[in-house]
Order: C-alpha cells, then sequence, then structure tokens
C-alpha cells in the first residue's frame, strides 16, 4: 500500500501542475478564466497547501486528509456549478459580469466574493475541449480523486 505520505506528494505534485496549466492556458492559449475558474483554481491551490503540510509534518493525516476531502468537495461543487452553465440554453444563461480585477476594485472583499462564486454568462462558455470534456469536466474529474485520496488518508492507518 502506498504510504500517507507518498499520497500527499502525490496531491501536491497534482496540484502544481494544474495550476501549471491554467497559466499556460490563461498566458500562452489566452483562454481567459472566469469567475468559478478563479474559485477553482483557489480550491486547488487550498488542497496542494493542506497536502504540502501534510508532507512537511508527516503526522495528522486524518486531519489533513478531512481538510483535502473537504476543500476537494467544495472546488468540485463549484466545478459542477460551472458545468451546469455551460449545459443551459442559451436563453437561460446568466447575463455576464465585470472582469474579475474589476470585482476587487469596486466592491469591498465580501460582495466582490460573492460576486466570484456565483459565477455570471462568462462561466457558460466553453473555451478548450479534450476528450469530450471542458475544463471545469476535468477540473470536476481532479476534485474527484483529490476527495477520494483525502478520505483514504482518513480511513487508513499510517
Amino acid at each position: 500500500m502506498i504510504q500517507n505520505k507518498k499520497i500527499s506528494c502525490l496531491i501536491f505534485i497534482s496540484c502544481i501542475a494544474l495550476i501549471a496549466v491554467s497559466l499556460y492556458m490563461q498566458f500562452i492559449m489566452e483562454l481567459r478564466p472566469c469567475y468559478l475558474c478563479v474559485t477553482q483554481r483557489f480550491f486547488i491551490i487550498v488542497i496542494g497547501f493542506f497536502s504540502l503540510l501534510a508532507f512537511i509534518h508527516n503526522t495528522g493525516y486524518r486531519i489533513y486528509g478531512a481538510l483535502t476531502t473537504g476543500s476537494a468537495l467544495i472546488g468540485g461543487y463549484f466545478a459542477s456549478k460551472q458545468l451546469w452553465l455551460q449545459s443551459l440554453p442559451a436563453d437561460e444563461i446568466p447575463s455576464c459580469g465585470p472582469p474579475v480585477e474589476y470585482l476587487f476594485n469596486a466592491f469591498n472583499l465580501s460582495e466582490a466574493l460573492k460576486m466570484l462564486v456565483q459565477g455570471d454568462g462568462n462561466c457558460s462558455t466553453v473555451q478548450w475541449i479534450f476528450l469530450g470534456l471542458s475544463i471545469p469536466g476535468w477540473t470536476l474529474v481532479s476534485f474527484i480523486a483529490f476527495a477520494i485520496l483525502g478520505a483514504s488518508q482518513i480511513v487508513r492507518k499510517n
């Protein structure tokens, strides 16, 4: 069986790879991230942070596993919400909001975060597909994998 420390390392490296891919898509492929994309990135970073702490501490895997699993489930919710927005007929798509940079400049933090996690019409645009899944589809697959790996750390012995 794989040790908890190796699982934490695997999760951390996977999170780095996912953030690297998202930055490549944003800056090289010039795909503009929507509100829900930014929210999903945040939860990938949080998962990576918890897995790095678990790796460094080499103890408390149940706690870190629970934090990883919880973060993955929340991130999966936002990926699912974006997939739902992408599945809506054109006449049911919500209106588009201002750019993310404007949100944080024009609104206080709590209002900006509320708008960020709700998503808007920009989140319904499918910008890239690989093997039949869009970006939030692949992100949801990653969140499911992180939730399973985190849950495995909760139930197994060190």
